[in-house]
């Protein structure tokens, strides 16, 4: 791959480059922050946090490559104290919740366009919104959601599992309310 390696998934820019960063993982961090806030201006405030937290602390991270990791753990912290809650989610273990799951047909989510699908997921439960988000919309490993959320493996299975039933059961309701502050 030789020069295109810096385009890997994960790899991060020099940590003084500032501006590669924020070029780099704008677009995806916003779509992030629209999944769990379903609000224009607060997705953007939140985006904006995470830079300027990242100006005055990213530069000591000491492996430029978990800089996406750093951004997108930091965005949802961020976005947890804005919520000014500390609620406790029931951690649930995959194997307890299995017979809860329901199965998923993709032909019903590959009908939707992005701007719905994005809609939708902000209408799944927080404690779920933020892993099926990173799964689905980022495309994250369940190893990679585990270290961005700070929790244990099995409940971010468990979450997207229950995330995704919310959502099927979204997609089969029909068109998601817009979000708030319009669209482009």
């Amino acid at each position: 791959m030789g020069s295109h390696d810096s385009n890997i998934r994960g790899a991060g820019p020099e940590p003084g480059d500032f501006e590669s960063l924020v070029d780099r993982h704008y677009g995806a961090l916003y779509r992030f922050a629209m999944s769990l806030t379903r609000n224009e201006s607060e997705a953007g405030d939140l985006v904006q946090d995470t830079f300027l937290v990242w100006a005055s602390k990213g530069q000591t991270l000491r492996d430029p490559s978990k800089a996406k990791a750093w951004l997108f753990t930091t965005l949802h912290r961020k976005f947890l104290e804005g919520r000014r809650r500390i609620t406790r989610f029931p951690e649930v273990e995959l194997e307890e919740a299995e017979g809860a799951l329901p199965s998923i047909e993709p032909e019903a989510v590959n009908r939707l366009d992005g701007r719905t699908l994005l809609a939708l997921v902000g209408e799944v439960e927080t404690q779920y919104r933020a892993p099926v988000a990173l799964f689905y919309l980022e495309d994250y490993s369940y190893a990679e959601i585990a270290e961005v959320l700070d929790i244990p493996l099995g409940t971010v299975k468990s979450r997207i599992a229950r995330g995704l039933a919310q959502l099927k059961g979204l997609v089969s309701r029909g068109p998601p309310a817009p979000p708030e502050g319009g669209g482009r």
